[in-house]
């Protein structure tokens, strides 16, 4: 080889060697490598509008997915198959009027979660601002999630349930939830004295005039006693409680990490897998941060045929630490605690529910004996619709 063809000057890599289309070939395709080493690599297995998910809780109807979160509107997102998501929509335009006399310092409404109860969707969302427990409780309605649906159209409840500075609770991040009676129940709270219950009214969605009282689930009695975002799932005899642990919203500073208790009634008590009360700080530990995955949290589950999904958001230590959405598989022990399996990498098909004849029970709707065309009921609390 000469040596010519090494120099600066009339080298096969210099510009003077590598003119016209071949060098700017040359330079794009480094260009292309510089690009791709700097893209953050894939985090989750999800796809689309996956990252700036905040407190996201999912629930089906007709063979679609759909995740509301926290956001301007409260962001609704659509997936075929868990996968692939896309935003479709926002439950407001603006926030609703009575929120701002409440609270005048709201941005957004936060952490949104739904029901489907008494022939509509109930979907319970919190107004407040950082580190305030002046808050409240929303609801809106509507009789379909599908957006082209002729039913279509998110109508505001107005308030649900308020705290105030004089409170030692706090009335966000609500979780509406069916006992085994078919009762529908209100679960909530963020540090304070921990997480609260009230009992709702089937026909309005609201407090129960019936049973007024404010029953106590899970509380850290230490400070800065973190812990917030309740969700509750029945399994089998069980009512299992969720919570995430310390504190979210710091981007990759954030240490959530999300916890389980279980008791045969509603109302507690709760206790973890040693047997230690979550009243008194218990609570089995599900996942925490692990790599890049920084402070998952904030879960729900969805109940979709013969499996479980654990659905949260997490922070993304390789991605300016931006919330994104992760749902994984979720088994249980032998001895029914939950186990989270590894991120969903594949697309999921929306299994076939049970479906269930409407008879009444107790003045409200129970649903059992398969009938196509009316409710389905796979697992309480967990409803969605038939396509007729």
């Amino acid at each position: 080889m000469s040596h010519s063809m090494f120099s600066p000057k009339g080298s096969l890599f210099s510009p003077g060697a590598c003119s016209g289309s071949l060098f700017r070939s040359l330079v794009l395709l480094v260009v292309f490598f510089q690009a791709v080493l700097n893209m953050p690599s894939r985090s989750h297995a999800q796809e689309g509008d996956v990252r700036r998910v905040h407190d996201p809780h999912i629930i089906k109807e007709a063979g679609a997915y759909y995740i509301f979160c926290t956001g301007p509107g409260i962001p609704i997102r659509q997936s075929p198959d868990l996968l692939n998501w896309k935003i479709v929509g926002k439950v407001f335009d603006k926030l609703p009027e009575w929120t701002k006399q409440e609270i005048p310092g709201a941005v957004f409404p936060w952490a949104p979660d739904i029901l489907f109860f008494n022939g509509k969707y109930h979907l319970y969302y919190s107004i407040s601002t950082f580190g305030s427990n002046r808050s409240c409780i929303g609801l809106a309605t509507n009789a379909t999630l599908d957006p082209q649906g002729k039913d279509y159209k998110w109508v505001d409840q107005g308030k649900v349930i308020e705290s105030f500075k004089t409170d030692d609770w706090n009335a966000i991040d609500a979780n509406p939830v069916m006992d085994n009676g078919n009762n529908p129940w209100l679960c909530f709270g963020s540090f304070w004295s921990g997480i609260k219950m009230r009992r709702l009214d089937i026909s309005t969605g609201k407090t129960s005039a019936d049973d007024t009282n404010l029953y106590s689930l899970a509380s850290r009695p230490e400070e800065p006693r973190a812990i917030e975002g309740a969700y509750i799932f029945r399994k089998g005899d069980y009512y299992y409680l969720f919570a995430s642990f310390d504190f979210c919203c710091r981007g990759v500073k954030s240490d959530y990490n999300i916890r389980v208790g279980r008791c045969k009634q509603i109302t507690g008590p709760y206790v973890d897998k040693s047997g230690k009360p979550m009243l008194d700080g218990g609570g089995t530990l599900v996942l925490e941060g692990a790599g890049r995955y920084i402070g998952p949290g904030h879960n729900s589950i969805l109940h979709d045929g013969d499996k479980d999904w654990l659905v949260y958001h997490f922070y993304d230590g390789e991605n300016r630490g931006i919330a994104t959405l992760q749902i994984r598989p979720l088994t249980w022990t032998e001895d029914g605690w939950p186990v989270p399996g590894e991120p969903l990498k594949n697309p999921v098909l929306p299994q076939e529910n049970k479906k269930y004849e409407c008879v009444q029970m107790n003045d409200s709707p129970y649903f059992r004996i398969s009938t196509p065309g009316c409710i389905t009921r796979d697992s309480p609390p967990f409803f969605s619709r038939i396509p007729k």
